[in-house]
């Protein structure tokens, strides 16, 4: 999770910086498997991309993903090397909430299937927090994410990168494992039916922005956000707020298979070379797109991911600013 420099890149236009040797909190490993039929054409509505998976390739994703792929899937430091950085101000509207949304239990036993600190700490499982399992450019990957109030009921927030090359093609074989411990998925897997990304970070890879959302089918009949709850979610709010950030770390010292936090009050980036602020946290691969919430524990409006980190700045995670481009994602994905 380390970038190791800063590069002027004159070609990507004024405030925008190449990420060298960056470090992403994601995960690959190549497998001999044929690759998925090809989905539908992506969509573009101002400054958002998404693209539509059918029914059949959901299925079949939920099929893919067997508990030894699952353990195999190793992060991918390569998904954000040399990626660029906006210095330009984030774009911001009116501070907006939205409420979020408590577990139905009888959906919840009905999709349930058997089976400020600087240091993280290891969580019991959350219901609403998870991993996210994808295929990219031929490898597997892992990252994390969260369910998210919406419209739908479906929503899961990650990483842009967690979804898209940034730029380029949108992920395929991508499922939610809300709650997974040590192997255990205890709600099942939410196959993706819906990838949505600000074109900031589909088309130019702009890190200030790298955050994504999938809309995913349901799982035993129960919708996402019956079956595990939702959290809320907010934008445009105030810079240097306390947060609690999650995730599932898979480079060493951890292993991926369980639930890890870090908080602490979120500062600039110190170089100035993006809009995204910076947490203390030593989380590593893997914890890509997990969420971060206001104040203290997983109860919160969430209001960013976990994103990047520099080699320079040890212990410490940073992540997007939500502002309105962010918002407007949220606002495709969950309608």
């Amino acid at each position: 999770m380390q970038i190791r420099s800063l590069i002027t890149d004159s070609s990507k236009g004024k405030g925008r910086r190449k990420l060298a040797s960056a470090a992403v909190l994601a995960g690959a490993l190549m497998l001999s498997v044929a690759p998925m039929a090809s989905a539908a054409p992506t969509t573009s509505g101002g400054d958002i991309e998404s693209i539509t998976i059918s029914e059949q390739k959901a299925e079949s994703a939920v099929e893919y993903w067997t508990p030894e792929r699952m353990k195999a899937a190793k992060n991918a430091d390569s998904l954000v090397a040399g990626k660029s950085g906006s210095a330009a101000k984030v774009e911001a509207g009116k501070p907006a909430k939205v409420a979020g949304h408590k577990a139905d239990a009888a959906a919840a036993k009905k999709a349930q299937t058997k089976g400020g600190k600087t240091r993280a700490t290891q969580e019991s499982p959350v219901s609403h927090i998870g991993k996210v399992f994808f295929t990219l450019g031929g490898s597997d990957y892992v990252c994390s994410g969260n369910s998210v109030v919406s419209a739908n009921e479906s929503t899961v927030s990650t990483a842009g990168h967690c979804l898209n090359e940034g730029p380029g093609s949108f992920a395929t074989r991508w499922v939610f494992a809300p709650a997974y411990e040590n192997g255990n998925a205890p709600y099942g897997t939410f196959a993706a039916t819906e990838l949505v990304a600000p074109t900031e970070w589909s088309n130019g890879g702009d890190i200030t922005y790298d955050t994504g959302f999938a809309v995913v089918g349901t799982s035993g009949g129960s919708a996402l956000s019956d079956a595990v709850g939702a959290s809320g979610v907010a934008f445009n709010q105030a810079r240097g707020q306390y947060y609690t950030a999650y995730g599932y770390p898979a480079a060493s010292p951890f292993n991926g298979q369980t639930l890890q936090s870090c908080k602490g009050y979120a500062s600039d980036d110190p170089f100035g070379q993006t809009q995204s602020q910076g947490i203390p946290c030593n989380m590593t691969g893997g914890s890509s797109g997990g969420p971060w919430f206001l104040g203290s524990g997983s109860d919160g409006y969430q209001n960013s991911v976990n994103s990047f980190g520099y080699s320079s700045v040890r212990d410490t995670m940073f992540g997007p600013y939500w502002g309105s481009v962010i918002q407007q994602a949220y606002q495709t994905a969950q309608n």
